[in-house]
């Protein structure tokens, strides 16, 4: 199952917003073949794993057992159901590492196995494959992107000066970081007043990697397309908020999630709308930076957010990072 995690997460991003999942197939302790979900709308694991099979070994099908990272689907989407493969195949053991949130999988591919008289065994490694698609069962059982928090502070706890002239709170090594955690995600979002002091382009342009879908809310449709570069052609723009009736960053997230399909999303706004989602409880991951040499003495604090002691920390040259997860 170990490997089923690392074949999976071969497919990151690319699947996006369906999740990572890894199949192998084993015969008395031999691997016979392995396979993954490589792109979203091609063959699942586990079509690729059988697909995979030596033509010699296939006669070894109904001995083998087959791992796979999530339950196999039981209906017909993009591509048929992995679970009527499996029987049709004759395969009788399959270990899997844990159900489907999808409600139109949710158990029925565990269960057609099993009422077919396949031996099914489940949960192995199962909180490591959950935390594998922890973006996924976010939008499954939450209805939302799966939402991290990140903003960089002086070592006095401000996230701008006083005057709000541009200033370089985080160092090379942390910006890098930044521009990578961008690359990772499906969106990055901001509140208006974000755009209208800083005009930010919020791309990867500092590493090499996918650029997120830009979020904007703009509850009452006041940006001049033409004046700002958020809106230029280097990535998606999503321009929400009066349109839309969105009234708030809670119904914003809804929206990107149910009518976008947008499975994730770092909110790099402002102390306003970083604190909307702190207060609201609406975050899985919160990233803050912090220059312990830096020393602003006034201007726009940060937002107020208790950092659990045992949080995660990482030190780059003068800056201190700490991580809080609270997926389940």
């Amino acid at each position: 199952m170990a490997r089923c995690l690392v074949l999976a997460q071969r497919g990151e991003r690319a699947v996006m917003p369906n999740p990572m999942v890894g199949a192998v197939l084993v015969h008395e302790g031999r691997i016979l073949a392995e396979g993954y979900h490589h792109y979203f709308g091609g063959p699942h694991a586990e079509v690729d794993c059988l697909n995979n099979v030596s033509p010699s070994d296939l006669s070894l099908l109904p001995e083998s057992t087959l791992y796979v990272s999530l339950e196999p689907c039981s209906h017909f989407g993009k591509t048929p159901p992995c679970a009527n493969l499996i029987l049709e195949k004759k395969i009788k053991h399959v270990v899997v590492a844990c159900l489907d949130a999808n409600p139109l999988v949710a158990g029925k591919g565990l269960a057609l196995l099993q009422n077919s008289g396949v031996e099914v065994q489940f949960g192995v490694l199962e909180k490591e494959a959950r935390t594998l698609n922890k973006r996924f069962f976010t939008n499954q059982e939450k209805k939302r992107p799966y939402i991290i928090l990140k903003w960089a502070q002086s070592a006095d706890g401000f996230i701008a000066s006083e005057s709000k002239a541009p200033i370089a709170i985080s160092n090379e090594p942390t910006q890098l970081l930044n521009h990578l955690w961008r690359s990772q995600e499906a969106a990055i979002a901001v509140g208006v007043n974000t755009v209208l002091q800083d005009n930010p382009s919020l791309t990867t342009r500092l590493v090499e990697g996918p650029n997120p879908a830009r979020v904007i809310y703009d509850p009452n449709g006041s940006l001049d397309k033409d004046a700002y570069c958020i809106f230029n052609e280097e990535a998606v723009t999503l321009h929400v908020g009066k349109a839309e009736n969105l009234t708030n960053w809670s119904e914003v997230m809804n929206y990107l999630w149910q009518k976008k399909q947008i499975s994730s999303v770092i909110i790099e706004g402002g102390s306003k709308t970083l604190q909307y989602f702190i207060d609201n409880e609406l975050w899985e991951e919160v990233r803050m930076i912090t220059n312990e040499k830096l020393f602003l003495n006034k201007g726009y604090a940060a937002p107020k957010f208790q950092i659990p002691t045992e949080s995660r920390i990482e030190h780059l040259e003068e800056c201190t990072i700490r991580y809080v997860e609270r997926f389940q």
